[in-house]
């Protein structure tokens, strides 16, 4: 079958009340919060479906008629994440509303922070683009998605600084993230942490730059 991601595999579903009040997990979300704690940890390429289904507890019927193909819930998994991910961010940035220079810093803090953290394996965006080169594969097309907002993103709060040249200092930030993200768990949490210095180095220098204007 085609392994193409659908709205309806990737869309959340309104759950029923359990009985202690706490909302019960739908085979989907069980079966996508299993999937997803093993791709992480294991490469999505490495991770059978038979495991997937061991480890979620749902019978294979019932993945099958959630998911139409292991490409498919790879796809469902990382739209989950996608939509974590940018709540996350952009309730991050809120509290400096109005301060760009601080928006772009609390960025690198936050990815700093959250790259050093044991357990950290890498951006899964950036993973399952390595896995997987085909432009149609439903997580390639989610992984480009999401770099090309964060790219979006950055580049808006680029603008707002006022910087010379806008578009070249956010295509630098997103080489940084990317490569912050891949260096993960390598070189330590110091070398995690330069991550700020680095853009706060690229973000001075446009500055200077707008003020020779």
């Amino acid at each position: 079958m085609a392994a193409t991601l659908t709205k309806s595999s990737a869309r959340k579903v309104r759950l029923p009340k359990a009985p202690s009040g706490e909302p019960a997990k739908s085979a989907r979300d069980r079966i996508v919060e299993s999937a997803g704690k093993l791709f992480y940890a294991q490469g999505s390429r490495a991770v059978g479906i038979d495991t997937v289904i061991a480890d979620s507890g749902v019978a294979k019927m019932s993945l099958y008629r959630n998911f139409r193909s292991k490409d498919e819930l790879i796809g469902a998994w990382l739209a989950d994440v996608n939509e974590g991910y940018w709540q996350r961010f952009d309730r991050s940035i809120e509290p400096y509303s109005g301060n760009p220079r601080e928006q772009l810093r609390e960025v690198f803090r936050a990815l700093a922070e959250r790259s050093s953290k044991p357990g950290y394996r890498g951006c899964p965006f950036l993973n399952t683009a390595l896995d997987y080169s085909e432009s149609h594969h439903p997580g390639r097309k989610v992984s480009v998605k999401h770099k090309q907002t964060l790219a979006a993103k950055l580049l808006r709060l680029c603008k707002q600084l006022g910087v010379a040249d806008p578009q070249a200092l956010s295509r630098q930030l997103v080489l940084l993230v990317n490569g912050a993200q891949a260096t993960a768990g390598m070189l330590g949490p110091s070398t995690q942490h330069e991550i700020i210095r680095a853009a706060d180095i690229l973000i001075d220098s446009q500055l200077k730059k707008s003020a020779k204007k």
